[in-house]
């Protein structure tokens, strides 16, 4: 299998990454072959999964806009996979170009072509790190300049905690990630959930299982409720993705009462 140029060396290349997978979904094209097959897998098991993708997207493009209304002018975007078109830093500074944006993830493929499409932007940066590692994550954070832990910050965790098991404690990285923030800061979660769709849910949680060295973790509403303990939670609270301050019919990809993800927004007081 030929390595792209884009792709840096030591990545596995047979083994589906869901940054990519997710790219994929999307439509695009900074994945490989075995992260195609996967999300095949998983459109043929649940043929509207890639609705999905864009009803997820689109939560982050409404949430990002959010944000700098409140007045946030610098985002940490943890577990941000591959930042295609329409990522935070295009909307957010789109409206302000002095924002600072920096963007997290596990993956060295997301980090990489992250690095490559920033390149210019001093105002923009990304890191490769590990959402089980909060610690670290902030450590490499401050050291990047970009974002000053003494002002509010918009926290992003967009389809990531369900990448964590439950022995990870999701809610408890969540916490950690709240207490390092000042007050004011945001944070906006969303999370794919088996309250809806259980069967549907079973079905691509154990496709991913055995597909993938990373589980995806399908949770009902109240554990996906208890990652936003110690915000005040933002109208109109944990709701179905399309559900959350829909701008216009283009933001429902998915019928309501049939999304597989929940969403919601929390402001540290």
């Amino acid at each position: 299998m030929n390595r792209p140029s884009w792709a840096p060396e030591g990545v596995d290349m047979h083994q589906p990454s869901p940054a990519r997978m997710y790219d994929a979904l999307l439509g695009g094209s900074h994945n490989f072959e075995v992260d195609r097959k996967a999300a095949d897998m998983g459109r043929q098991l649940v043929p509207d999964l890639p609705r999905l993708a864009l009803s997820n997207r689109a939560f982050l493009r409404r949430a990002v806009r959010f944000f700098v209304e409140a007045g946030i002018t610098q985002f940490l975007d943890v577990g941000s996979g591959i930042p295609t078109a329409g990522n935070v830093h295009e909307i957010a500074q789109g409206i302000d170009p002095e924002i600072t944006v920096l963007y997290a993830d596990i993956d060295p493929v997301a980090v990489a072509h992250a690095r490559a499409i920033l390149h210019g932007n001093d105002r923009a940066g990304a890191i490769e790190a590990d959402l089980r590692r909060p610690e670290d994550l902030l450590d490499q954070a401050r050291a990047t300049g970009l974002i000053d832990f003494d002002r509010p910050v918009g926290l992003l965790l967009v389809a990531v905690l369900h990448l964590l098991s439950d022995e990870d404690g999701p809610a408890a990285k969540v916490a950690d990630l709240r207490a390092a923030v000042r007050p004011g800061s945001h944070v906006a979660i969303s999370h794919l959930t088996s309250e809806l769709r259980p069967e549907d849910a079973g079905l691509l949680g154990a496709s991913a299982a055995s597909s993938s060295r990373v589980g995806i973790h399908f949770r009902p509403r109240s554990a996906i409720e208890a990652m936003f303990e110690g915000w005040e939670p933002v109208e109109p609270g944990v709701v179905e993705l399309p559900l959350w301050r829909p701008e216009s019919d283009r933001d429902r990809h998915e019928a309501p009462g049939r999304s597989l993800g929940l969403a919601g927004v929390g402001r540290k007081a």
